[in-house]
């Protein structure tokens, strides 16, 4: 059986609590995803001894901020403030490439009924790096670490987006290059997915201010950094 320590609790109110979930957890049960018996939802709900309902959902693979509500009745209120355009969110990974310095990609991402939606992200280029690592007919091998800002809310928004750009999340699948992924897995061991909710600006809507919210990089995140040698200011 998996076991997790406890959960981050990166703010906590009347209203709501924000975790750091780790990556790899899933949010809640679900039919996709049978292989697992541990949730965020129950290891929440355990560890603070009531009930926890998800306000939004991060993918099974992406670590970072993740809220829910004391109460069923809150979610709404919170949900339409994570839809207002003045909220942000900020997401940090490590791609394949350099990437440019900013782009803004407006790209229509199908749904499981087949139906498109409209889907946008901004994204900006903190650093690049190039290291001593022959892959495929290249001599050495290039990276960056870039910031991603959605502006909707798809699903896998941001990592269909760089894949759309030919700029893949390391660690990805099934969005990602398998061939990096083997790769990195040989390299260095990583089994995990560079895609991490760093940051939430958001309005309380019971409080009628401003959260800011920050999520500190896991150990997996932070160790690629060093191993490709980035430099950030």
């Amino acid at each position: 059986m998996e076991t997790y320590k406890p959960l981050e609790i990166l703010y906590q109110d009347d209203w709501i609590v924000a975790i750091n979930k780790p990556a790899g957890l899933l949010v809640h049960r679900s039919s996709i995803a049978n292989n697992t018996s541990v949730f965020a939802v129950q290891l929440l709900r355990d560890q603070l001894g009531h009930y926890v309902y998800p306000i939004h959902r991060l993918d099974r693979k992406t670590s970072g901020i993740l809220l829910f509500a004391k109460d069923s009745c809150y979610v709404s209120a919170f949900q339409q403030e994570l839809a207002n355009e003045k909220t942000q969110k900020k997401y940090i990974a490590i791609v394949r490439g350099y990437f440019p310095s900013e782009i803004i990609v407006n790209h229509a991402l199908r749904k499981e009924n087949g139906q498109f939606q409209e889907a946008e992200t901004h994204f900006k280029c903190l650093a690049t790096t190039e290291i001593d690592l022959a892959f495929g007919k290249f001599n050495t091998s290039r990276y960056s670490i870039i910031e991603a800002f959605p502006k909707t809310g798809r699903m896998h928004q941001i990592r269909k987006h760089l894949n759309h750009l030919r700029h893949p999340i390391i660690g990805d699948r099934p969005h990602g290059c398998n061939k990096q992924n083997k790769l990195f897995l040989k390299k260095w061991g990583l089994t995990k997915m560079l895609l991490h909710a760093e940051e939430l600006n958001i309005n309380h809507p019971y409080l009628d201010k401003k959260l800011i919210i920050l999520a500190e990089r896991p150990s997996h995140f932070r160790e690629m950094i060093n191993s490709l040698s980035f430099l950030l200011m």
